[in-house]
This record gives C-alpha cells, sequence and structure tokens, in this order.
C-alpha cells in the first residue's frame, strides 16, 4: 500500500470549506488561482499553495491545542 490517500476527504462536509480556504491561500500568495482550468500554474506556484493551506492548519491545530 502506497500511503496514498483515495482522493476522498474524510469530511465530505468539509469540501466547500477547505476549497473556499485554498483560494484565500492562493490571494494570500498572489497565485492566480481559478475556478476550472489552471494547467497555466507551475508546479510551484500550486506547491506552494497546498503547503501553505498545511502550515496554515498546523499552526491553527497548535492553537487549539494551546487552549487559545
Amino acid at each position: 500500500m502506497s500511503g496514498r490517500t483515495s482522493g476522498k476527504n474524510a469530511v465530505p462536509e468539509a469540501k466547500s470549506a477547505l476549497n473556499k480556504f485554498k483560494y484565500e491561500v492562493a490571494n494570500e500568495l498572489g497565485v492566480p488561482l481559478s475556478d476550472g482550468y489552471n494547467g497555466d500554474l507551475t508546479s510551484r506556484q500550486n506547491g506552494s499553495v497546498g503547503g501553505y493551506m498545511v502550515k496554515k492548519m498546523i499552526e491553527a491545530q497548535e492553537r487549539q491545542m494551546a487552549g487559545k
């Protein structure tokens, strides 16, 4: 088993919130992410959005665990 997920969200109800979060992060980073085709973006641009999303989610979880 490769450790990859099947592409399905563990919590399907979170899909729209994650999608909104993705566009907010892209905007914050200046990545011109659009609804629909984004094949003209570089791997670096797309990766920066995903990486920053993870960073922000970890920070939020750490704050929650610290009771803030």
